[in-house]
């Protein structure tokens, strides 16, 4: 089982990177896990905002295999308890898939039809944070779901 958190943007705080990864490490005891960064379609005059989200899509797509189970995370996406995404964490793994790819969009998210391709959608909050923190929260909740799933004692209910 492989797992892959696929980002647009690079996380430029150097703090930020030294936690991501640390919880890669971390991940590293329970899955084969990779944090891929595509860079940022640049906005000015001539490209609106349709045009830098259709880039950084095709970019996306790109790197997602035909089998690939993917989820994007978008604040309007399912909500779970860090208990709750253990589990789905756990039914998705065992649907057999060889690759989980949760996507992180740019900075003006995805595009309607986009959003269709790939309908699973995860939220971590309703509120909206930067993109680096979003990796950041991912790669705990990530992390927290294998230690509850491993029966870790990290997770205290």
């Amino acid at each position: 089982m492989e797992i892959v958190l696929l980002c647009v943007g690079k996380t430029a705080d150097k703090e930020d990177e030294e936690q991501l990864q640390h919880f890669q490490q971390r991940l590293s005891r329970y899955v084969n896990f990779q944090l891929l960064s595509l860079p940022t379609q640049k906005i000015n005059k001539k490209n609106q905002i349709h045009f830098q989200r259709t880039k950084e899509e095709a970019r996306l797509q790109s790197q997602i295999k035909p089998h690939d189970y993917v989820i994007l995370l978008d604040e309007r996406g399912k909500q779970f308890s860090s208990m709750t995404f253990a589990q789905e964490l756990d039914k998705i793994q065992h649907l057999g898939c060889k690759r989980i790819v949760f996507i992180v969009g740019g900075p003006y998210g995805f595009s309607t039809g986009f959003k269709e391709q790939f309908p699973k959608h995860l939220a971590l909050s309703k509120m909206t944070f930067s993109h680096q923190m979003i990796r950041l929260f991912f790669c705990e909740q990530l992390y927290r779901a294998y230690t509850i799933l491993n029966n870790h004692p990290y997770h205290n209910e």
